[in-house]
This record gives C-alpha cells, structure tokens and sequence, in this order.
C-alpha cells in the first residue's frame, strides 16, 4: 500500500470524475462531474482544473460542451477563470456555494433515489471492508488509522476530504480491483451529498466514530462487526439526508434555497456560540 494516504487517493478521485462521458455527453453532465470532484475533494480550493482541451480528451466531449459547463460552473461561484500565461479555471474558496449545489442536487433526487443509492454504497462497502478484514496488514491499518486520528480536529471541509480519502484507502485494502473501482464510483456520487450533514456537529461526529469503529473492526479481523459499523453509519446517513430534504422542501416554500441555507447556517452559528 501507498504510505501516502492523502497524496493516493485524490487521483483515485480524479480518475472517477474523468471517466469518459461519451459522445452523448451534456454541459450538464461535465458540470455534475465537475461539481463531484470539487464537493469530494479531489480538487482543493484554489487548485487549477485541466484546461478545455484536457477535459475535453478526459470525458471524450467537445470542447465547446467543457466550455459551456464551466460557464455554468462559475455562474455557481465554484469556479472563477483568470487570464494570462498562468490563467485557467480555478476552484473557489466557498464552502456555502458548494453547500448550495450539494443541496439542490439532494433536492433533484426522490426520496426513493437516494434510499437506493445509499443501499448500493452500503452493499459495495460492506463488500470491502470484509475483504480487508482478511487481507489487509497491521502496518496499513496502522497508517490509515493515524490520517484518521489526525483529521479529528480538522476543519469541516479537510475533514470531509480526509475522512474519504479513508474510506476510500479501506476499500482498497480489500484487494479487490472491481470492488475498489466501484467503491470509488459511488463515494464520487454520494459523498456530495454526504457532505451536506458536515456543519451537523452530531452527524459528523457518528460518521467519524463509525469510520474508526470500521478500522478497529479491521484490525481485529472481526468481519461482521466492520460490516455492522458501515450498515449503520450508511443507513444513518440516508435518514439524515431525507430528513434534511424534507426540511429543505418546507422551507422552499417561503424563500428560495440560498436563503435557507443561510438562515441555517446562522442558526447553527448561535447555537454554538450559546454552548461557548
């Protein structure tokens, strides 16, 4: 296994968000990669993304399909371009536009779309982390368990990224190709809208708890017990998710999303100014 945990796992990522669209591939379509790779961490805030042409070639679009989604990109603030020799498009330092995009895609989806997705996660990560109970050494679980213990205390979005550059690691300690693959193509997909519950100090901290309850389980080769710690922190998620949805759904209904948003986000600020 790669020693270096972080500096693996975001070209996993990467390589996720650049698998070829197709010929029948939309602006719409580039965008939604786009957004996942940004939301996962695969590209960090102030990181240059490949130019027009690189993506063009990646996703197997036109140019003029890349070019249109990256106007739609920075009319969503996730993006800004700048000119000149070390110009291009950028990724913006702004958690709350990222929020937002995260939160219209969770609307876009039935409530049954994102049951089933979190059945597919939760079926294909138990996968993994059965298999690495059997094969993964103490020495990989030892470096894995250290990035976990380092991201504790790291600020919400490094630890998102963090935290899935773990359970990505984990997947790939099953030595499994197929499984690992697919792992890394639904954690592209679902953890946008995962990130959604990370200014919910309470979510985050089970997702943590249960990532580390995965690890020991691993350690220890206590297969049923690693599957138990994914089960329940997938399906934990997915309620959080459908509740949040739901809560988002009865708020539209008197201001738009951004200013849901916002009103939540403050509401969170006071609460934990209130417990300081």
């Amino acid at each position: 296994m790669n020693t270096a945990v972080p500096g693996a796992t975001p070209s996993r990522l990467r390589t996720a968000a650049f698998a070829p669209i197709g010929e029948e591939g939309r602006a719409d379509m580039v965008v939604s990669r786009l957004v996942q790779a940004i939301s996962v961490g695969a590209f960090t805030e102030g990181e240059r993304l490949p130019s027009e042409n690189e993506l063009s070639t990646l996703l197997g679009v036109a140019v003029v399909t890349v070019r249109e989604a990256l106007s739609e990109l920075r009319h969503r603030e996730l993006i800004e371009t700048r000119r000149g020799r070390n110009g291009g498009s950028f990724v913006r330092p702004s958690q709350a536009a990222v929020e937002e995009v995260n939160a219209r895609a969770l609307l876009d989806e039935p409530r049954v779309a994102i049951a089933d997705l979190g059945v597919h996660y939760e079926v294909i990560s138990a996968a993994c982390a059965e298999y690495a109970c059997l094969r993964a050494t103490e020495e990989e679980l030892q470096i894995v368990a250290d990035v976990l213990a380092e991201s504790r205390d790291a600020p919400v979005f490094q630890w998102r990224r963090r935290v899935t550059e773990v359970q990505l690691e984990l997947a790939a300690l099953s030595q499994s190709v197929r499984l690992t693959n697919e792992h890394v193509r639904l954690q592209t997909e679902f953890t946008p809208l995962l990130a959604l519950q990370d200014f919910d100090d309470e979510a985050r901290e089970l997702t943590h708890a249960a990532v580390v309850a995965q690890v020991e389980a691993t350690k220890s080769g206590d297969v049923q017990l690693a599957r138990a710690a994914v089960r329940e922190s997938v399906r934990g998620s997915v309620r959080w998710l459908i509740a949040f949805r739901a809560e988002l759904l009865a708020g539209s209904q008197d201001s738009d999303l951004r200013g849901t948003l916002e009103a939540r986000r403050r509401r969170r600020e006071r609460e934990t100014r209130d417990e300081q």
